[in-house]
């Protein structure tokens, strides 16, 4: 067995036997073997990860080159993949290496919508990401001070549980949207299929996958997710061609193969930002409203999806805390810079990694795998969109499924503890962020405790915590009430 502490230092083996000198040096610095892994399982899990996330590559130049900025000017969709790939490559091979976790890094869904629908409209897209940059420097600065560090420990051990179940439903509502098996409805919040009921060969792709890998993962087949979104994505390339399926059908990207595997990346928008001009666009208030929405969006979101995998992965101590924590939040910090000087938005933790840990990924060499593919995409970008997003969805469900193994450990029976878990839970899928959830379990726990007369059980944090999330549920109240 070996003792993994919560300052981050490296596990010390306990036996003789896990000295051996015949260990590899790749083994000993990412600690494989202390961990219960191999290389192999770490491959298939940095593979599995990226198949996960490799819709961002699509989605993220979509999403920002459809916004204009207050000038009217747009960024270039080829040169935003290029810097979607270049940096998310970036910062997951310096998680892997640096933070020894199986945490891969892309642009953040939840900061990414702070930055093209609050920030572009009022300043241009250098100074926009100027304050993505500025984001990153203030994550930093809470990791050196400790601020981020104590925040994880101030919270409960009850919701650090809910926290995992509910980014594993948020993991799966995501994965059943983008294998179009549910969609906004008519009359209703959601429906099944995307006319009220199951229709169409892309559906049919994804319960093929996801019936695949649910099978051999009962019958304990190692890689069981990967074969899944394998046989999801080869059944899919058949059916397009066999059947001409519409190539909306398939959402973002189509299960085609390409006239040519090769892509020429375009590095145009590298290094394009203003760090100071945002203050004046937008004034000091509205740029400190905006900068203060992107760092808690970052920061919680981050924070969560951090306990979710740490505790998949089995790396948490009896406290909860991961092994180099600190070097963990630090690279995340770094992540939000490098998506500001790259103009692709903060680079930052991805909840898709649970893919990964789920096919076994334990340490950062699953990581580096996943950012080397990142790379690789800038300029094979055509063979890695022949996965359809049904067949990676396949993964988004299944690890749900697993996330939700935690969900009765939670103290069900004290009510001080069962309504807070819930928020915490259901608010996460219902609103589609991870730090709503964060924020409304907070604030239940703090006033219920308090209000039961446990308030000995909340601390001075748990009250700051529950104050700031307040200011940012109430936002828009006062910016009303600000002039803003």
């Amino acid at each position: 067995m070996t003792r993994l502490d919560t300052a981050g230092s490296q596990p010390q083996p306990q036996s003789p036997a896990d000295a051996r000198p015949t260990r590899s040096w790749l083994d000993r610095f990412f600690f494989i073997t202390e961990r219960g892994s191999g290389i192999g399982q770490e491959i298939r899990g940095g593979l599995t990860t990226f198949m996960a996330m490799a819709y961002i590559i699509v989605l993220n130049p979509i999403i920002l080159s459809g916004v204009t900025d207050v000038n009217g000017d747009t960024l270039s969709a080829a040169q935003l993949t290029t810097m979607t790939c270049l940096s998310a490559g970036i910062v997951t091979i310096l998680m892997g290496v640096v933070g020894r976790a199986p945490i891969a890094c892309a642009a953040a869904l939840g900061v990414m919508a702070g930055v093209a629908y609050q920030a572009a409209p009022q300043m241009t897209w250098a100074e926009t990401m100027g304050l993505v940059v500025w984001q990153g420097i203030a994550i930093i600065l809470m990791v050196v001070t400790g601020v981020r560090t104590a925040v994880m420990n101030a919270l409960p051990h009850n919701l650090k549980l809910a926290i995992g179940v509910g980014i594993g439903l948020f993991v799966a509502l995501i994965g059943f949207t983008n294998a179009t098996f549910v969609s906004a409805g008519e009359g209703k919040l959601l429906q099944l299929g995307t006319v009220g009921h199951l229709a169409g060969w892309p559906v049919v792709v994804f319960l093929i996958g996801l019936g695949t890998s649910a099978v051999l993962l009962a019958r304990r087949v190692p890689g069981a997710i990967f074969y899944g979104i394998i046989t999801a994505t080869v059944v899919a390339v058949i059916v397009n061609y066999a059947f001409q399926v519409p190539e909306e059908s398939w959402g973002t990207q189509s299960p085609q193969l390409p006239s040519s595997p090769f892509s020429s990346p375009d590095f145009g928008l590298l290094f394009q930002v203003d760090m100071f001009g945002a203050w004046q666009s937008a004034g000091v208030a509205s740029a400190g409203v905006i900068l203060f929405t992107l760092v808690l969006a970052g920061f919680f979101d981050a924070l969560g999806t951090i306990l979710a995998i740490g505790k998949k992965a089995d790396l948490t101590g009896e406290d909860g805390q991961m092994p180099r924590v600190n070097h963990i939040l630090a690279t995340d910090g770094a992540g939000a810079i490098s998506g500001g000087l790259t103009s692709s938005s903060a680079t930052l933790v991805f909840v898709e990694s649970t893919a990964g840990v789920s096919e076994g990924a334990r340490t950062g060499l699953a990581s580096v795998v996943t950012g080397g593919l990142f790379l690789l995409a800038l300029f094979f970008a055509p063979v890695f969109s022949v996965v359809p997003a049904q067949a990676a969805s396949v993964a988004m469900v299944l690890v749900g499924a697993m996330m939700m193994m935690h969900v009765g450990q939670i103290a069900w029976d004290d009510i001080t503890i069962a309504v807070p878990a819930f928020l915490t839970i259901v608010v996460m899928p219902f609103t589609y962020d991870i730090a709503h959830g964060i924020g409304a379990g907070i604030i239940a726990y703090t006033l219920i405790k308090t209000a039961s007369g446990q308030g000995r059980d909340v601390g001075w944090l748990m009250w700051a915590l529950s104050g700031v999330f307040v200011i940012h549920f109430g936002l828009a109240g006062i910016e009303k009430l600000l002039g803003l």
